[in-house]
């Protein structure tokens, strides 16, 4: 099956944000090709400096969409949301990808499921090994929970962790809080009803977590379908000391928008806390740590020119 063109019926736009992606892009579009649904593949670039737009245009019925510029995860996501037609399902793929030919198939069965607005799918790494990327919605317990504990006593209970750990869960559908923005595929209403990502806030990471709970408000679950797989190349969270600061930073910034300032400021002392204890054997992450006990630094951060000002920072500067 090729890739089908923009005016063709297809019942799922794959919208893939590319930042120097030439390495992983082809291997994502040859996999899309075989995908046994219809896929329009939109590949939004934020102003690669490799030969990911000359790559992404070699394959017939893909759209590009040069940015000329780098608009963050969340920024790229909703332009390229503006190459989606009426009707179709979205899916939100990394360029780092390989998708099974049935995966895209499967999730999109399980999007005519009542109440269901996005599925998420199972990850591999290459080797095929399993990749925890279920979630529970943030909160102060379950955070404090991973700065104590963190990958130790996997059997803790649910309120004491963010990230599910139980085995059994990856292994069944069910419904999660939020799964991670890899790969993801959203239904026609949800993409509607939610609307834009919020790129104001979250220039990379994070957005994902937002938009899901945002599907949540208005009503619309994520469901987790272990049928349909995916292969993730590279699977760090961080994958540099910057990078780390703005996934570390992030988590704060959702914690402002969603919930109090008491709240938020709980949230970043215990995120900070976190770092602090790890960054004692784990030099790269002494930035995040620094950068999470003072809001004025967030500013030096990937992205910060998109970003609003912290509520703190801006109350001393008004």
């Amino acid at each position: 099956m090729t890739l089908l063109a923009e005016d063709a019926e297809a019942p799922i736009a794959a919208v893939i944000v590319a930042y120097n992606s030439a390495d992983e892009l082809p291997a994502l579009l040859r996999s899309l090709e075989a995908s046994t649904v219809g896929v329009h593949a939109i590949v939004v670039d934020n102003g690669s400096a490799d030969a990911s737009v000359a790559l992404a245009r070699s394959f017939a019925g893909v759209t590009v969409v040069p940015t000329g510029a780098n608009l963050g995860y969340s920024g790229g996501i909703n332009v390229g949301r503006g190459f989606v037609r009426d009707g179709q399902a979205v899916a939100i793929l990394n360029p780092d990808l390989v998708v099974a030919p049935d995966a895209l198939e499967r999730m999109l069965a399980s999007l005519d499921r009542e109440g269901v607005g996005v599925v998420a799918p199972a990850i591999r790494d290459a080797a095929g090994g399993p990749y925890r990327g279920l979630f529970r919605e943030p909160s102060l317990l379950g955070a404090l929970g991973e700065t104590l504990f963190g990958d130790r006593w996997a059997s803790r209970p649910a309120a004491l962790s963010m990230t599910v750990r139980d085995t059994t869960a990856y292994e069944r559908p069910g419904a999660v809080d939020w799964a991670s923005g890899a790969a993801l595929l959203i239904s026609a209403a949800c993409n509607a009803v939610v609307g834009a990502w919020d790129d104001e806030t979250f220039f990379l990471y994070w957005e994902e977590t937002d938009f899901q709970r945002r599907a949540r408000a208005a009503g619309f679950r994520t469901v987790f379908e272990p049928r349909a797989v995916v292969v993730h190349e590279r699977q760090a969270s961080g994958t540099s000391p910057a990078l780390e600061a703005l996934m570390a930073v992030n988590r704060v910034r959702y914690a402002d928008k969603h919930h109090s300032r008491a709240w938020a400021e709980g949230m970043r002392a215990i995120t900070a806390s976190w770092y602090l204890l790890r960054a004692v054997r784990r030099p790269e992450l002494r930035p995040a740590a620094a950068m999470l006990t003072s809001r004025g630094r967030w500013s030096e951060l990937p992205g910060a020119e998109r970003m609003p000002l912290p509520l703190a920072v801006a109350e001393e500067h008004a």
